[in-house]
């Protein structure tokens, strides 16, 4: 039959608000996973043993599990336990949590390699655990991470498109949409393709600002 991108414009309005959702729902499960991660990583390393736990866990369940899975279970599995969340939550709170663990690991690490002399001095200043984690180890740690995450980052843009399974109408559910009316995929797909490949330009671009800004600040 060959190839007809003629097809394609009468469908840039719904592409472009499935675009928009795939934006959204980065951004969302970026900032989720990000203070998560955070979170995390000092509960593994500092909290009592009945938080480390439950974390320690989680985290195995997150990183041994598909995320494809992970979203299934929280999207449908929750109702029935009385808890009904819109599919788009769903989306967020499955990709934001299972990059958590990720970003977690990655914190944990950084946190670890903070110079002991950092701890000593905070104490000599009277400074207790907490204040010395929230304002010296913290933000030491995370500016070393930005890198590594930033990559996790473009991984969750390129994953979000697991969240169309649950129906959340982002840009590979909308070139599904259209496919289904105009029974042309390869347009269609190579379409929507271009999309995350713009976005995954502009995602690296803010990265590779936001990197030079940490560089700039040590």
């Amino acid at each position: 039959m060959g190839l007809d991108f003629s097809v394609v414009p009468g469908f840039f309005g719904s592409l472009l608000t499935g675009a928009g959702w795939t934006i959204a729902i980065t951004v969302c499960a970026g900032i989720l996973s990000f203070f998560g991660g955070i979170v995390f990583a000092v509960i593994a390393l500092y909290g009592h043993w009945a938080l480390r736990l439950p974390v320690r866990v989680f985290a195995f369940l997150f990183m041994g599990t598909p995320l494809l899975l992970q979203l299934f279970l929280i999207y449908f599995g929750l109702i029935q336990v009385g808890i009904d969340l819109p599919a788009f939550a769903a989306g967020v709170i499955g990709l934001g949590l299972h990059f958590a663990v990720y970003n977690s690991e990655l914190i944990q690490a950084s946190i670890l390699a903070v110079d002991q002399g950092q701890y000593e001095g905070a104490r000599t200043l009277g400074l207790s655990r907490g204040q010395t984690l929230r304002r010296i180890v913290i933000p030491q740690a995370v500016r070393a991470v930005i890198p590594p995450m930033g990559n996790n980052m473009i991984a969750l843009l390129k994953d979000s498109a697991l969240v169309s399974v649950i129906g959340v109408m982002e840009l590979t559910l909308a070139a599904q949409q259209a496919i289904s009316r105009t029974y042309r995929p390869f347009e269609f797909y190579l379409a929507a393709a271009f999309c995350y490949y713009i976005i995954n330009l502009a995602l690296e671009a803010v990265l590779r600002h936001l990197e030079r800004r940490i560089a700039a600040s040590r």
